[in-house]
């Protein structure tokens, strides 16, 4: 859901492939009781017929308005309703990768999918942007775009073959960065999957036309399908060690899926056993570290930012108040968190402890979820001052000059580093 309010909220329905499937306009804010009784019946009619699994709403102008009329609805418990960042999902829709994708779609319909896919597979929707307009950063348009572009691609590589992809959702920009891929062979894969449906197995990688055999032992160790009947083509162990961890799930006298499950069975391994001049005890080493954690997606602990309830706007806010929020931004002079009123709230350096803070990325990271309290709002410059110190006090001058030895205010509990914000907070540290 893409919310708004004079032109309405554009509504698009993705596959688990991220393909779209169905898009209409519905009026759910400032629509007549009409158009709202009709938003109604299409949100339920479309959440039964697709079977939805989860509603991606983003965060810009309407976010929170259309966010509470989809919790009135009383969907079904399994839906899971998160709201999305839409940094740069305009630029998206305009550029020349969102009309190759959707050439019979406008801009609208694409913005809307790019919020859908962000919650699918936020790092597959992250690198189809410019590094400029990934909006993260204090001095990232300072920068040479070559030099910021050379680095950006550097730390998606790394994120990319550390995380690994899932094969059935990736865009063919994010298979690019497999090592192994390029972009022919990555637009090849993606091809297959719309034309034969999802892959199965990572076998059926062999079937993907100028994908050769070389070409599969290099990069089906970077390619995953959770779910896969197999449950070693979820994990970074590569096809060719397949025989291998069978055999120790064989000696253990356990199936192949407790192996990966049961530590106590993992624990009877002997990896003495198994070293061949082919394969070395760090080999072995890796792939009983893979099986004891397979799979190290971390966008499985994802989880929304459970925003105040009756917060929607800033004349809602009052001084005082302790909201939720996650940072969306972190710059020299402090972070910016969202609180759930469309505009971020700046919280200063000297807001962030008790005791003198030097570089902010010592106490909050892109993403993390925090609780803060409110300092002072500015309406008419639509300016919200937030803290974390358990003394708060508007004069900066006498936060500075505050006792070195005074006790620290604990740093949050990180949030979900999803491949998103792990992106986005090491682009910030390069740029």
């Amino acid at each position: 859901l893409d919310p708004g309010y004079r032109t309405g909220c554009k509504l698009t329905v993705l596959d688990p492939q991220g393909r779209l499937l169905h898009h209409e306009v519905i009026h759910p804010t400032t629509g007549s009781p009409p158009q709202l009784a009709h938003a109604t019946t299409r949100m339920n009619t479309l959440c039964q017929q697709h079977q939805v699994q989860a509603i991606a709403i983003g965060n810009g102008t309407a976010s929170r308005e259309t966010e509470t009329f989809i919790r009135s609805l009383n969907l079904p418990a399994h839906i899971a309703i998160a709201t999305i960042s839409e940094s740069g999902a305009s630029i998206y829709s305009a550029s020349e990768t969102a009309r190759e994708e959707f050439p019979d779609h406008d801009l609208t319909v694409r913005s809307s999918i790019s919020i859908g896919r962000r919650l699918q597979d936020p790092l597959a929707e992250l690198v189809k942007l410019d590094p400029k307009n990934i909006g993260v950063g204090q001095y990232q348009h300072d920068v040479d775009p070559t030099a910021l572009k050379r680095s950006l691609d550097d730390t998606v590589t790394s994120c990319v073959n550390h995380v690994g992809v899932e094969l059935n959702t990736a865009s063919p920009q994010l298979l690019g960065y497999v090592s192994g891929l390029n972009p022919a062979t990555a637009a090849s894969i993606v091809a297959w999957r719309d034309t034969h449906g999802p892959f199965q197995t990572r076998e059926d990688l062999k079937q993907v036309p100028r994908l050769g055999p070389k070409t599969y032992e290099q990069s089906a160790g970077f390619l995953r399908l959770r779910t896969s009947p197999n449950p070693l083509d979820a994990t970074a162990v590569h096809p060719e060690r397949y025989p291998l961890v069978e055999q120790m799930a064989q000696d253990t006298g356990v199936p192949l899926p407790t192996l990966l499950h049961d530590p106590r069975a993992r624990a009877r391994i002997d990896l003495q056993r198994y070293i061949t001049p082919s394969v070395g005890l760090p080999t072995l080493q890796d792939i009983l570290k893979e099986l004891e954690k397979p799979g190290r997606d971390p966008r499985e602990k994802f989880e929304p930012t459970p925003y105040a309830e009756n917060i929607r706007t800033l004349q809602d806010l009052k001084e005082g108040q302790r909201l939720p929020g996650h940072i969306t931004n972190i710059t020299a002079f402090g972070a910016f968190v969202d609180i759930g009123v469309h505009q971020d709230g700046l919280l200063h350096i000297s807001q962030m402890s008790d005791t003198y803070v030097k570089d902010p990325a010592q106490i909050v990271q892109v993403g993390q979820k925090i609780t803060v309290t409110i300092l002072e709002i500015d309406i008419p410059r639509k300016r919200i001052s937030l803290t974390l110190r358990t003394n708060p006090q508007k004069d900066p001058k006498s936060i500075r000059t505050h006792s070195q030895g005074a006790p620290r205010t604990p740093a949050p509990t990180p949030f979900n580093n999803n491949p998103f914000d792990t992106l986005a907070s090491k682009f910030k540290a390069k740029s």
